[in-house]
């Protein structure tokens, strides 16, 4: 065995060993929601106190459509399944009538994989060079990197049912048109920026509930 081999087999049984280490002394950090979140997280809950349902979620179910988009969702983040604090993942299931859309939207903290379970939907992400865009259906499944904007669009004939998992236990979410039309940015600014007509931004800002 040569130095290098040497070197190599040491840095790997000291990495693991490491690794074996703090796995062992902190096998998992169960969210204490009784506290609040901070920039790193919530607390662990006392080992004492936790339960094999801080690990469980009886909630991914048919969501209730959200106006004007015609589709619904549900989620399991750390905020209802506690047991997930720190471990970087997060569900979701997306339930989308008849010409239902997921509008564009992105998530700066994670990356997020959909798997195709009933019918036929389009799927795209954008990056400033081009769109990357397809059809997919059932046993299909597409990924989207981390913070790119990206949208879903009911192609299919009937209902379609996706699930996703997001690389991170409490993903942030940016839909562009809430951000566009749904606070109290000035129509004037919007439409210098965009060079979209007052007309239409005023007509957006309604549909959205923005002011101003």
């Amino acid at each position: 065995m040569n130095t290098l081999h040497i070197i190599f087999f040491i840095f790997a049984f000291l990495s693991s060993y490491t690794f074996h280490t703090i796995s062992s002394a902190n096998d998992f950090c169960v969210a204490d929601l009784s506290l609040p979140q901070t920039l790193s997280g919530y607390s662990c809950k006392p080992e004492a106190n936790v339960t094999v349902d801080d690990f469980v979620f009886s909630g991914l179910v048919e969501g209730k459509p959200i106006a004007p988009f015609n589709s619904g969702l549900t989620a399991a983040t750390v905020a209802n399944l506690p047991g997930l604090n720190g471990l970087d993942i997060a569900a979701a299931r997306v339930d989308m009538g008849i010409n239902g859309t997921v509008p564009i939207h992105s998530h700066p903290d994670a990356s997020e994989l959909l798997i195709i379970v009933e019918g036929e939907v389009t799927v795209g992400f954008i990056t400033p060079q081009k769109a990357y865009v397809k059809t997919v259906k059932p046993s299909d499944v597409i990924v989207i990197p981390k913070g790119l904007l990206h949208f879903v669009i009911n192609s299919g004939a009937g209902k379609a049912v996706i699930f996703g998992a997001l690389s991170s236990s409490s993903p942030s979410v940016h839909v562009a048109d809430y951000l566009l039309f749904g606070n109290d940015l000035s129509t004037s600014v919007i439409a210098q920026t965009t060079l979209l007509d007052v007309s239409q931004i005023e007509k957006l800002k309604a549909a959205f509930g923005g002011s101003g």
